[in-house]
């Protein structure tokens, strides 16, 4: 199978050619089924937040139709809570392997939705997911606690879960904002989200504290730049305190220090927060160096255990790839990647220290 697309907008020299992008894309495309759903790989299980991950990467590489399916799974599965399930078998909607409900997972929808939609300018598209974001906006927003963070999830039984993880609610941040630029889009005010995002996007800045201590994962470094909750000078101070502790020249991101395990993802992920923080040059460095893990098949391996210069997991998973080609995408001028990463245009929502 062959996915030419749009790969042009993918090419960034020393990282990526059109002929290498087109063969990632292919490799996300093989891992999705026929009913849009887009697990880790075939085999394994499918989690909403990946899924959207790997979706947006198919509507930045001008797959759209595929990106398309991606999202009307989603419709079609959304728990009547707005939530989904935090794990499906393979991607198989009947056979959930994980019944929690996880805050950050359900919001990312808004993310994919305001992207394709750029994307395409599909106005059918966005009638028809716009109640889809609704829903699980407010699911999400059930689950916020009187500091604005975000409780991490609910429970099978139902049970709300009151701690919340900072990677997890700056990603919910950004999901919030991308929810209230389709509002604003749309023309239907939510007052309610607004007050919700400036709340949390106030703890993020602010109250450490109100947040379990997960300082020893790279995604709590980057994560509050890429969500949108810091930029400028607070952003790029944030990215240096860092720096020396998470990052191996020449490798990538540790996942988690101090392991000597680099990871794809979380390499990716690093690249478009320092894109976004302004660092072009230096994301492009981080894109550079990961290309060790490039895989014969286009896709890229999860991680690299650099003391026993091992790959492990061995696995090649649709989201590690699909957060590679959206960084180069917003390195590459992607528009709606640009818009959706890059936060300029999306309302921040009220904040608490003006009100």
């Amino acid at each position: 199978m062959t996915i030419p697309g749009r790969t042009d907008r993918l090419v960034l020299p020393g990282v990526l050619t059109a002929r290498q992008a087109a063969h990632t894309v292919t490799g996300i495309a093989a891992h999705q089924r026929d009913d849009g759903a887009i697990p880790w790989f075939r085999g394994h299980h499918l989690d909403p937040w990946d899924h959207v991950e790997a979706a947006m990467a198919l509507d930045a590489a001008g797959e759209h139709a595929r990106a398309g399916a991606a999202y009307r799974w989603l419709a079609d599965h959304q728990l009547p809570d707005g939530s989904w399930y935090a794990a499906y078998a393979d991607g198989d909607a009947s056979a959930p392997t994980d019944r929690t409900r996880e805050s950050n997972f359900c919001a990312y929808v808004a993310v994919g939705v305001w992207h394709h939609y750029l994307a395409t300018g599909d106005g059918a598209f966005l009638d028809r997911m716009w109640p889809v974001v609704m829903g699980a906006v407010e699911f999400v927003l059930r689950l916020q606690r009187p500091g604005g963070q975000i409780g991490w999830k609910r429970e099978p039984d139902g049970t709300p879960c009151a701690d919340a993880l900072l990677t997890g609610s700056s990603s919910v941040y950004h999901a919030l904002r991308c929810a209230l630029a389709l509002a604003e889009h749309r023309g239907e005010p939510q007052l309610d989200w607004e007050l919700a995002a400036g709340l949390l996007g106030h703890a993020i800045r602010r109250h450490p504290e109100r947040f379990l201590d997960k300082s020893r994962y790279s995604m709590d470094w980057y994560y509050p730049v890429l969500g949108g909750a810091l930029r400028g000078a607070e952003a790029k101070a944030r990215i240096e305190e860092g720096w020396d502790r998470f990052v191996v020249p020449g490798l990538g991101v540790r996942c988690v220090v101090p392991n000597p395990w680099v990871t794809g993802g979380e390499s990716a992920e690093l690249a478009l927060a320092l894109w976004a923080a302004g660092e072009p040059e230096r994301a492009r460095t981080v894109l550079e160096w990961i290309q060790h893990l490039r895989a014969e098949d286009g896709m890229y391996w999860t991680g690299y255990v650099f003391e026993d210069d091992a790959i492990w997991p061995r696995e090649r998973t649709a989201w590690t790839a699909g957060s590679l080609l959206l960084a180069v995408a917003a390195l590459g001028g992607d528009e709606p990647t640009v818009r959706v990463f890059g936060g300029a245009e999306l309302p921040s929502g009220m904040d608490p220290e003006c009100c």
